[in-house]
């Protein structure tokens, strides 16, 4: 394991990414052009059309140029068996950023159709030229908004991307902590989930979504079926996180 994956402060990719998170919150991207840079990087480097060397792109860019806050390698993996547990057809995520997770989820389920939903529309057009890039640009859409907005997004992702009544077989989020449990219920709240739908949740330990993790925990064996996945925030090895993956028992 390299010295920069166990001691990731010693980056200085990371230092710059925690004094950018308060612009990250406000602008979805850090402020130092790393997202332009790994979409460029991946360009300039990854095979046209190869999904697999993509993705390895994305993981060595963040691991050697610049950090960023996709799901990252080791979580990826945990996301990986979610999918295939699901095998969904209809997925639905919140959070694109540069694409990363949306693509791992196209490689895990080839069948799938895959909505990414982000608020940013500078990273909706860096994920587009990624996947262009990896070739799964037919097979994966970004629309741009928030789940928050008092419905206009809920409306444009029913209305244009056939959302409906029990659709969503697997739910990716991995946006704004704090709007992880008012986001899951307004999904809820239309009832797009079906009874087995499987959602998973990111960086529920770090930055952290406590109401999120103590509504799952409070609805365990009643309206969700939750595993607690011990892991660690991406691309390194000192900082511990959670992810969640709960089964939807209602129906």
């Amino acid at each position: 394991m390299s010295v920069t994956r166990r001691l990731p402060f010693l980056r200085p990719s990371v230092w710059r990414l925690g004094l950018g998170m308060r612009r990250f919150v406000k602008t979805g991207q850090i402020g130092d052009g790393r997202e332009e840079a790994c979409a460029a990087y991946v360009e300039a480097n990854a095979r046209r059309g190869d999904l697999d060397d993509v993705l390895a792109a994305v993981d060595t860019f963040a691991t050697q140029k610049a950090m960023l806050v996709n799901v990252g390698d080791e979580k990826g993996e945990l996301l990986d068996a979610a999918v295939r547990r699901a095998d969904p057809m209809v997925v639905l995520e919140l959070g694109t950023y540069c694409g990363y997770s949306a693509m791992r989820i196209a490689r895990t389920t080839p069948a799938a159709k895959v909505v990414s939903v982000e608020f940013a529309a500078a990273n909706a057009e860096i994920a587009r030229r990624i996947w262009a890039h990896a070739g799964v640009d037919d097979r994966i859409t970004c629309v741009v908004g928030t789940i928050g907005d008092g419905g206009a997004t809920l409306d444009a992702l029913a209305a244009r991307h056939g959302f409906d009544s029990g659709a969503v077989d697997l739910l990716f989020i991995d946006h704004d902590k704090n709007a992880y449990l008012s986001d899951l219920q307004a999904i809820l709240g239309r009832g797009w989930l079906h009874r087995g739908s499987i959602v998973v949740a990111d960086n529920v330990g770090v930055p952290g979504a406590p109401d999120y993790r103590r509504y799952m925990r409070e609805q365990q064996g009643q309206l969700w079926n939750t595993v607690e996945h011990k892991t660690h925030v991406e691309y390194q090895s000192l900082l511990r996180d959670l992810v969640l993956e709960s089964e939807y028992l209602g129906g």
